[in-house]
């Protein structure tokens, strides 16, 4: 029986938030992984899970399929996690995540590899969001050219380096309150980052069904207020949670989509907020889930408090309550 050292992975999008768990959840399982991404001179630090020359990143850009061919070479897996949350340049939702998702495909197609594709809950080809549309698209195309493939659409995803809690704990730290978007009654199924990436694993190891959708959330649904109010109890902060309108938010959006860090926000983001993000009854009722796949999720407030204490008036020093 062939060892995993045997086989190439080749992931695209490796070098970002999901991308750091996935490369190093291959590595623990002995694969050999070849990182794709736009500046590899900038992911030396996809190594240090691996051993020596298990790990190694090649210059990739997904909007240059001879780029994304060259990085295929040899590889019996490809995993496409690349994926934007706004558009920026050439760098558009469509560019990347439908055309860009069509390009690692055909890669894969050729090179005759097994192909996981990483969506997310909500792509919809009939959405209102440009953002959920490019990513129905993109699995669209993926299905087109490898029938076979395994999507797996997670829902927002959590952990030490996300751009999710920390970017609501730091928008407490500056403001003196909290919009509620809509009221903030949109429902989530935050999935932890490390189980989406063992799901990834999984899919590598053929652990997955061919050609099948999973939908990948936490143990909890959780509502947006739900969610702030979980921020603000471990960053120990109080402040007021105001609700924010949806044509309010869309116009404010118009100007803050500008506007840097934690206190960006897009019209198409606030679309998307229009949605709930959670498992659907058909993917639980098929098995198609992290539970399925034998993962126990984690949830959110079991994890948070490992990276989020930084958000704390005093931080790691800050007394704990009684």
């Amino acid at each position: 029986m062939p060892s995993n050292t045997d086989t190439l992975v080749t992931v695209f999008g490796g070098s970002g938030f999901l991308g750091r768990h996935v490369v190093r959840a291959l590595a623990k399982r002995d694969y050999r992984v070849r990182v794709g991404v736009r500046r590899p001179e900038l992911a030396g630090y996809l190594q240090t899970p691996g051993r020596v020359g298990q790990i190694h990143a090649v210059q990739a850009n997904l909007r240059y399929p001879d780029s994304v061919a060259a990085a295929m070479r040899g590889s019996q897996v490809a995993i496409n996690l690349v994926g934007v949350l706004s558009q920026s340049g050439a760098q558009t939702f469509d560019a990347v995540m439908a055309k860009g998702a069509e390009t690692v495909a055909k890669a894969a197609a050729d090179a005759g590899a097994q192909l996981v594709h990483v969506s997310a809950i909500g792509a919809d080809a009939k959405s209102l969001s440009a953002y959920a549309r490019a990513k129905a698209a993109g699995e669209t195309a993926v299905f087109a050219a490898v029938p076979s493939a395994t999507v797996l659409r997670p829902s927002v995803m959590f952990g030490p380096e996300d751009e999710f809690a920390n970017r609501f704990a730091a928008l407490a730290r500056m403001s003196p309150v909290l919009p509620l978007i809509g009221g903030g009654e949109t429902r989530m199924q935050p999935a932890y980052v490390g189980d989406v990436a063992t799901a990834v694993a999984d899919a590598v190891d053929g652990k997955t069904k061919a050609g099948a959708v999973y939908e990948l959330g936490g143990p909890e649904v959780l509502s947006m207020r739900e969610i702030m109010q979980i921020i603000l109890r471990v960053t120990e902060r109080e402040r007021p949670l105001v609700s924010l309108p949806f044509g309010l938010a869309r116009f404010k959006a118009m100007f803050l989509q500008f506007a840097p860090g934690a206190l960006k926000l897009t019209p198409d983001q606030v679309e998307l907020l229009k949605v709930d993000n959670v498992v659907s009854d058909a993917a639980k009722a098929a098995g198609l889930t992290l539970e399925g796949l034998g993962i126990t999720p984690d949830s959110m407030e079991a994890v948070v408090p490992q990276y989020l204490w930084r958000f704390r008036k005093t931080g790691q020093f800050a007394p704990k309550g009684a």
